[in-house]
């Protein structure tokens, strides 16, 4: 049964709010087009990346090298005026490398005092690039930088400025030398977004575009004041209660211990999503909703987020894997046996 919101769209919006999902939908289409002049390809990328941020979440994209993740993310940041900074991340790379450090100073006056010297992760977009790699101390740093949008150095606590967004990635190929990310960790990750080879026109494209001249710079279309208006926008897109439903249902479908979940996954998976999970769902729903131009999230938005926000939040098993079975597999199976009901 579906919510009485169904009726009339736009009945729990302003006038004003009506105007700004309007907006947003523009802005969404040149962003794409802005990005396409640089970017071949990865539209779907692009799509839950956008998502991820207006939602004021945090992505981990997974991908061979050159796929041109880090190009992606630095002329994302540059459309929206945006500060970005990219974090190389090794084996001996400490939390105040990425945090910053107090440093001695000698002030005008003659006497000495520590000033702190901000690190790489006070910037708007920030690209962890193979997060695997660091240590777990380092991670944690990330991790309270992600949860908490501060920084704790020496006891001292600094605030990160917003809008904020880490985007992380991993190389699933190679493994060795690398600390993996804990599930907590990893749930902390609204979305998985897996990056593709190109097909072959996009290829051809790819080497004309970037065996030329200099790549063009990208007018920023959005301020980061105008990001933090819309993502508190994206929070108030109405959600039907058949949404709400659906979302708590499907999560509950992935845990193998549970009464909902069917038969075939209990020998494939051996933890399901958590709480989180259903949350995500929701506001990776209403920012897909809102950027799309409508005035309410649908059944599509939902489904549409579904394999990215759940993927990476299920651990599968030994037969899964001898089997070829991937935990996104195991996500759109569910999606299918969903619609079918």
């Amino acid at each position: 049964m579906q919510s009485s919101l169904t009726s009339d769209p736009a009945s729990r919006l302003s006038d004003d709010d009506v105007q700004a999902i309007d907006r947003l939908r523009e802005l969404s289409t040149r962003l794409r087009d802005e990005l396409s002049r640089v970017i071949v390809g990865q539209q779907e990328t692009i799509a839950q990346l956008t998502i991820c941020l207006f939602a004021r979440r945090h992505a981990l994209l997974m991908g061979v090298p050159g796929l041109a993740k880090t190009l992606l993310v630095s002329k994302l940041a540059e459309t929206m005026s945006l500060q970005f900074s990219r974090i190389q991340f090794t084996p001996d790379l400490m939390p105040m490398d990425i945090t910053g450090t107090d440093i001695l100073q000698e002030g005008q006056d003659g006497h000495r005092h520590f000033q702190f010297i901000p690190g790489p992760v006070f910037a708007n977009i920030v690209l962890a690039d193979e997060i695997n790699r660091a240590p777990p101390k380092t991670q944690a740093a990330m991790l309270e930088a992600m949860q908490e949008h501060r920084v704790t150095v020496l006891g001292k606590s600094f605030p990160l400025e917003e809008p904020f967004m880490v985007l992380a990635t991993q190389n699933p190929v190679e493994q060795e030398g690398t600390y993996p990310l804990p599930e907590a960790q990893l749930d902390r990750f609204m979305s998985l977004i897996e990056l593709d080879y190109p097909s072959e026109a996009e290829e051809i494209q790819i080497a004309r575009t970037t065996t030329g001249g200099e790549l063009p710079v990208l007018r920023p279309l959005v301020t980061g004041a105008e990001i933090i208006a819309a993502q508190g926008l994206v929070r108030r897109v109405p959600v039907p209660d058949h949404i709400y439903t659906a979302a708590a249902r499907l999560v509950r479908r992935t845990r193998p211990r549970g009464e909902t979940a069917p038969a075939w996954l209990s020998p494939l998976v051996a933890w399901g999503a958590g709480p989180r999970a259903v949350q995500n769902l929701i506001l990776g729903a209403k920012a897909r909703a809102a950027l799309a131009g409508s005035y309410m999230v649908r059944m599509e938005d939902l489904r549409d987020v579904a394999v990215p926000v759940l993927t990476h939040r299920l651990i599968t098993t030994f037969a899964a894997q001898a089997e070829g079975v991937s935990a996104g597999d195991i996500v759109r199976r569910l999606l299918s046996e969903a619609s079918d009901d």
